[in-house]
């Protein structure tokens, strides 16, 4: 883990083949952001084309995906644009092997899954990879959430979490995130990417909790939000760790 405060997450051990290369051509670290968001592509249109101005913008900007490896409704949708345009070594998804079934298209994903370690553990086989990156099927959703925190605390400057639309996963994951932050598990920006108001409802139970005393008044902005991509992106790279995050020590006992 860098610097300013923040504990290692623990390590699982997890099988895999391959991951996409995060380091830049000069050998520096490449910025990686996991977004969240849902299988749906939701009902406005506006959504899918968020997800996509999300991948043109890091691919423009040289950032690498890494996510919860579906590819249906806005997860697919960023992953397979990046992917054309940056690709498949731009992307990770990382799915627990309960959900192959429910959040990958059977289009596109074989119905073979090449076991590499443990019983719920391995690898999906090409030629998905070719469309939607990279994909590692784990054993939970604890695992899930792990390793793509831990691929972001690996990246290069810049490197955090966005949140695009979703239901009760996604916004699950945004909290839990947000939480490490408070308890000083990670100091990585967290922002999510307000689409037509989506995210109007969770800004306005920040401010409530703030105006409560539920939250102390800094750690609003542990969430920052964006209404476009390329401002959610520069909200990452220039993100603060509010001052009244908790300094704890982890992973020490």
């Amino acid at each position: 883990m860098e610097s300013g405060g923040a504990s290692p997450l623990p390590s699982f051990p997890v099988s895999r083949t391959s991951t996409p290369s995060r380091l830049n051509p000069d050998g520096t670290k490449r910025t990686v952001i996991c977004v969240y968001c849902g299988a749906s592509p939701g009902k406005n249109p506006a959504h899918l084309e968020a997800a996509r101005a999300l991948a043109r913008a890091m691919a423009a900007n040289n950032i690498s995906l890494v996510y919860g490896g579906g590819t249906v409704g806005l997860m697919g949708e960023v992953a397979k644009t990046l992917v054309s345009l940056s690709g498949p070594e731009s992307v990770h998804g990382i799915i627990p092997e309960a959900l192959v079934r429910y959040e990958r298209d059977p289009t596109y994903t074989s119905t073979h899954v090449v076991k590499t370690g443990p019983a719920a553990s391995g690898t999906l086989p090409v030629p998905e990879a070719k469309i939607f990156g990279q994909t590692t099927v784990v054993k939970d959703m604890h695992t899930r959430k792990q390793m793509m925190a831990q691929e972001v605390l690996a990246g290069g400057p810049g490197s955090g979490f966005i949140a695009l639309s979703g239901g009760y996963g996604t916004i699950e994951e945004l909290f839990e995130t947000a939480t490490w932050n408070q308890l000083g598990i990670h100091n990585k920006g967290i922002c999510v990417l307000n689409i037509n108001g989506f995210w109007d409802g969770i800004i306005a139970w920040i401010n409530k909790s703030v105006e409560d005393g539920f939250i102390h008044g800094d750690n609003a902005n542990i969430l920052v939000h964006a209404t476009t991509a390329e401002d959610a992106i520069k909200a990452l790279r220039e993100y603060k760790v509010s001052e009244a995050v908790f300094k704890l020590s982890w992973g020490n006992e």
